[in-house]
């Protein structure tokens, strides 16, 4: 099995920045590419901010924390990512995007490199089948936030392989996570779950069943998840999860039907913390910003 150092990541957004910094405070070499210059400096700010938050709280120390820093390097070019040892894509839910993405992938690196789609719900087999080597492309489905949340989905396609597998499993635990190994269906395990929880909730808001605070309240607090549904949407994006439940009601049939006020609220720019409002509304440093006013139905 291929000793893994070096570390691609494509994608510089939520889930890519979490991907780098899990990789670099575990002793990676990460070399992050997206096509936006900002968004690499954004998510080299957004790094550093974790950085000192986790220093504080005392789960790093300020030496490690450096260290971590130093690991990062951002690259304007894929084929800097050509002597990477193993590769993971973390851009939009798009197949298109994604199946081109790793045309230009499977070309710029051995044949030994694993390529793996940070994808919560897309087909692994149809991603890979823009690679001339589909065998070694892997679905490693990490989740949000990625330094909290324990869990790495490894999602393995029609014609991905034993050893492509094993790397991948042996590099989520190496990265500090517990790994499940899961046949490719829509949505795999978590997120058809996740996706019908967040989707149930925007029809009790629209129902007016309660507050999209009690509702959360009641989902932590009854159920025991860590995060109520309104929070983790935020926290992920409307406009991805949305995306998301238009592939599961595609592939899986009406259960998944989209919730309309869930549309409505996309189609509104009210997207989570990305933009400062989704259910909740928040400051220019993603902190929430509690509203005192009566609840009703699309606040």
């Amino acid at each position: 099995m291929r000793q893994v150092d070096h570390i691609g990541i494509v994608g510089a957004g939520v889930m890519g920045v979490g991907i780098a910094y899990q990789a670099a405070v575990q002793g990676y070499d990460v070399r992050l590419f997206d096509v936006s210059d900002s968004a690499l400096e954004k998510a080299i700010q957004q790094i550093a901010s974790l950085v000192k938050r986790q220093i504080e709280k005392e789960r790093l120390t300020h030496a490690d924390g450096q260290a971590a820093l130093t690991r990062i390097q951002t690259v304007k070019s894929l084929d800097e990512l050509a002597s990477c040892d193993f590769i993971i894509e973390a851009i939009v839910e798009d197949i298109g995007a994604k199946q081109s993405l790793f045309r230009k992938l499977d070309a710029i690196s051995p044949e030994n490199v694993v390529l793996a789609t940070n994808t919560s719900a897309k087909s692994i087999t149809e991603i890979a089948s823009a690679a001339s080597r589909p065998e070694r492309v892997i679905g490693m489905h990490f989740f949000n936030p990625v330094h909290r949340m324990k869990l790495v989905e490894v999602v393995r396609g029609l014609q991905t392989t034993d050893w492509v597998v094993e790397q991948t499993v042996k590099l989520g635990r190496e990265m500090g996570k517990e790994t499940v190994r899961i046949q490719e269906r829509p949505g795999f395990a978590t997120s058809r779950i996740s996706a019908l929880v967040g989707n149930e909730a925007f029809y009790m808001l629209m129902e007016g069943v309660g507050s999209p605070e009690d509702i959360d309240q009641a989902v932590k607090l009854g159920l025991n998840y860590p995060m109520g549904p309104f929070e983790l949407g935020d926290l992920v994006g409307w406009d991805t999860r949305l995306k998301v439940l238009q592939y599961l009601h595609e592939t899986l049939g009406e259960k998944f039907r989209p919730c309309p006020l869930l549309v409505q609220y996309v189609k509104s720019g009210r997207l989570g913390r990305k933009t400062g409002q989704g259910v909740y509304r928040y400051d220019e440093q993603g902190r929430r910003v509690k509203e005192q006013q009566e609840f009703s139905i699309g606040r």
